[in-house]
């Protein structure tokens, strides 16, 4: 790794240590408020499957601390304990959120049909690429191709990094329509859902600027490589 790319990283972990920090208060925060409907994270789930006409989709519960995630391949929205129990603030925007993907999935949403296409290459390559990239950089000037295969790798990466940047604020944006349509937040908690799911949404666009800035650099060095020839 090189010094201007160990910079880059070590930036945007910074970056991205604070905005998950952030993210952390903000839910704690949100979590201790309760939502006058009184619904549950997996009650709010549940209806706001069933008001999309979504009924094959299941709301279970899972463990870890914001490991919340919709599975399009078992069509599942999975909501952590504090989530799924829980009857805040918090548990509802989220709750809501997870399903805003299922509502994309059954909507055949194009960002995340072409997100979803991409991730058995995305598994594939994060097994191998900073192996490739690492010693591409050492090989740059005998055998370039190595670190050309790298970025192409890379490059698929830093596309799914970007692809998902639509796929979450359109997650949101769904959420939180439906969140202040149905008066499940009422006027005093429908803009705290919304800066809640603002910190999340955070946390996907610092990782995408930090992969786009790598990937920039790998070039760089790919290019200046070749000039040496």
């Amino acid at each position: 790794m090189t010094p201007s790319i160990l910079l880059i990283s070590i930036v945007f972990l910074v970056i991205s240590l604070l905005v998950s920090g952030v993210l952390k208060g903000k839910f704690a925060k949100y979590s201790r408020i309760p939502i006058s409907a009184g619904l549950t994270g997996s009650e709010v789930a549940m209806k706001m499957l069933r008001d999309n006409g979504i009924y094959d989709v299941k709301v279970v519960s899972t463990n870890g601390f914001l490991s919340d995630h919709y599975d399009p391949t078992k069509k599942t929205v999975n909501l952590s304990e504090d989530v799924y129990n829980g009857i805040s603030v918090a548990a509802a925007a989220v709750a809501a959120h997870e399903c805003g993907h299922a509502v994309q999935h059954a909507t055949a949403y194009q960002w995340l049909t072409l997100r979803s296409k991409l991730v058995p290459v995305v598994m594939f390559s994060s097994g191998i690429v900073q192996w490739i990239l690492l010693f591409g950089v050492i090989m740059v000037n005998a055998f370039p191709a190595l670190l050309l295969i790298g970025i192409i790798l890379f490059g698929l990466t830093t596309l799914f990094s970007v692809i998902t940047l639509p796929v979450e604020l359109d997650a949101s944006k769904r959420a939180l329509a439906w969140l202040n349509r149905t008066n499940i937040t009422n006027s005093r908690e429908y803009p705290q859902a919304k800066d809640a799911l603002k910190w999340a949404a955070l946390t996907y666009v610092v990782a995408a600027f930090a992969s786009i800035a790598t990937l920039i650099q790998y070039v760089l060095i790919f290019l200046g490589g070749r000039n040496r020839e």
